[in-house]
């Protein structure tokens, strides 16, 4: 790579599974892209939502959800990763005190672009109190790759990439998530080939 060529950062962004991506925990997702880097990049599913709802996950965590505007919300396969493991992807939550890289919680990952994905149970206990950020998509497993892994991925046309939108995120349809990502890049899935690289 010349010297002066900028690493790619796709933080912030969507990945789209192009229609030839066969693994079954990528077919038609979109994934969101917490962070990307040169040493590899992390994500979470966010259009394949799990049979569990957020008031089913807290049941399971001993926890009960005080906020009614979450409770049939499900949770989603984040990715193939520690699928055991829960994250929350939320809105950015600051207290009068705090600076931009300060969290109200233990474990939390600031995003560029106004989100935060936070791994401390702090952030459930905070939505079991009816309190918490306003909104949440929360994930069991995390899409990860290695150094390298994801610009091979794309220079295969496996994933089609765009600036993410959060109102994708927490505001459109599951089943919608998919057109409304490629929708983003003016484009509609009969237009996209099952053959890499032909969209």
């Amino acid at each position: 790579m010349p010297a002066d060529t900028a690493p790619m950062n796709l933080t912030h962004h969507f990945l789209i599974a192009m229609p030839g991506v066969e693994d079954a925990s990528f077919s038609r997702s979109v994934v969101y892209l917490c962070e990307h880097s040169e040493r590899g990049a992390l994500g979470l599913i966010i259009n394949k939502p799990t049979p569990i709802s957020l008031e089913g996950l807290f049941e399971k965590v001993d926890l009960s959800l005080g906020r009614e505007d979450l409770t049939l919300q499900p949770v989603f396969q984040g990715g193939p990763v520690q699928t055991e493991r829960g994250f929350v992807l939320h809105e950015a939550m600051r207290g009068p005190q705090e600076s931009e890289d300060e969290s109200p919680y233990a474990s939390t990952m600031t995003i560029p672009g106004g989100l935060e994905m936070t791994t401390s149970k702090d952030v459930l206990e905070a939505l079991a109190h009816g309190a918490g950020p306003r909104r949440v998509l929360v994930t069991l497993g995390y899409s990860a790759w290695g150094e390298g892994q994801l610009e091979s991925e794309l220079a295969e046309n496996s994933w089609l990439t765009v600036g993410a939108d959060v109102s994708v995120i927490f505001e459109t349809p599951v089943q919608e998530r998919y057109d409304r990502a490629l929708g983003l890049l003016g484009l509609q899935s009969w237009m996209l080939s099952p053959e890499a690289g032909h969209a």
